[in-house]
């Protein structure tokens, strides 16, 4: 094997492999990445793979191959070598006993690698049938919903968004058991799926790395037995799908709440980080009061004393007291964009539901806490 490619290019290839390889596992060759050079009538390609056994990801990329071959290294290492290498190319050439020379400029590194026979294989996408979509539009969804994934490994099917494709529109959901959060989008195709799929934290978050790479760019989506795949021109990721049943979450929706307000999005989210300071606990716990034409939020520590902030608002319901998280809050008015959102609330033991004011393709459902 021997090559000659852009640094820049390799880098990309390398960074995209850091979130996935295994850093502490019991089979060394998960922490590498699969090298393959091949001749093209154009110059040559070059494929960088990296896998898990959970999620695995596929990359081309151009370059000048003077000899065709395939090896396996250390993925954390390359990076760090190729990011800061001397000159914009870098040669690479596998020599004796499983070492590859890397040259840019006057630097020369020999690392010890292992052979591509010892990577494991990607699963197979070729009869996967795909649904052509705007990765801006998959982007968004996952960023309104990510925050909702619950981190508890006990609870395993509700470790990930659950893809719940219709006949004219998508949803993605997310649910830790204390919030929920729901987009609906109008993508739709042909998936050939049954019933909604579990897509897991990991494979979300490094697809939506891919999508920041190229939110313009088209791409597709397609799901089979057992895998969730994205792809795009040069590009391949392929992730293991959660096998378990997701919640019925349309029970957990509340129906329209008694009291709904208006709030300004950036001043609400201000004041919720500002009274959140001084608040008793890591749960973050905040009071809000409505009155007339106006919320109160208020926390209390009885180590460093109390705070309360009010917001003028148009509203001319009863009074109401209710605890919430102030994190869960934080987090879905830092995923909406719109300058106004809809807050409803029916009483002190009932969940809210925010929404982007005017909007009803986004929600988010937050159990109150007792304060």
């Amino acid at each position: 094997m021997e090559f000659q490619i852009s640094v820049d290019e390799l880098s990309k290839a390398l960074y995209r492999a850091q979130g996935i390889v295994e850093k502490k596992s019991t089979m060394p060759i998960l922490s590498s990445v699969l090298i393959e050079a091949k001749k093209t009538p154009e110059g040559g390609r070059v494929t960088v793979s990296a896998y898990d056994l959970e999620v695995g990801v596929t990359g081309e990329h151009p370059a000048e191959v003077v000899k065709e071959g395939s090896m396996a290294l250390q993925a954390k290492s390359l990076y760090e070598i190729v990011r800061n290498l001397p000159e914009n190319v870098v040669v690479l050439k596998k020599g004796a006993n499983n070492r590859v020379e890397l040259v840019s400029g006057t630097a020369e590194f020999r690392i010890v690698g292992q052979t591509a026979d010892d990577f494991p294989a990607l699963p197979k996408v070729d009869d996967t049938p795909f649904v052509g979509l705007e990765s801006s539009t998959l982007l968004e969804m996952i960023e309104k919903t990510q925050f909702a994934i619950s981190t508890d490994e006990t609870r395993y099917n509700l470790n990930g968004v659950y893809f719940d494709p219709g006949e004219e529109t998508t949803k993605m959901v997310a649910t830790d058991g204390h919030r929920l959060a729901m987009i609906e989008k109008p993508l739709a195709g042909k998936f050939g799926l049954k019933r909604g799929v579990i897509i897991p934290r990991k494979g979300l978050m490094e697809l939506r790395r891919l999508l920041l790479e190229e939110a313009s760019a088209p791409g597709e989506l397609g799901f089979s037995e057992s895998s969730g795949v994205y792809r795009r021109q040069g590009l391949v990721m392929v992730m293991r799908l959660i096998d378990g049943q997701f919640p019925d979450y349309m029970q957990v929706i509340p129906s329209e709440g008694e009291r709904q307000i208006t709030l300004p999005r950036t001043r609400f989210l201000e004041t919720l980080r500002r009274v959140a300071l001084i608040s008793a606990d890591q749960a973050s716990a905040i009071r809000i009061e409505l009155g007339p034409n106006q919320l109160r939020v208020t926390s209390q520590n009885p180590d460093l004393g109390e705070a309360k902030e009010d917001l003028v608002i148009d509203y001319a319901g009863g009074p109401l007291k209710i605890g919430f998280n102030a994190k869960y809050l934080q987090d879905v008015l830092t995923a909406v964009e719109t300058e106004q959102v809809s807050l409803e609330l029916a009483d002190e033991l009932s969940p809210g539901v925010m929404r982007p004011a005017g909007e009803q393709g986004y929600l988010a459902v937050i159990m109150p806490m007792r304060i």
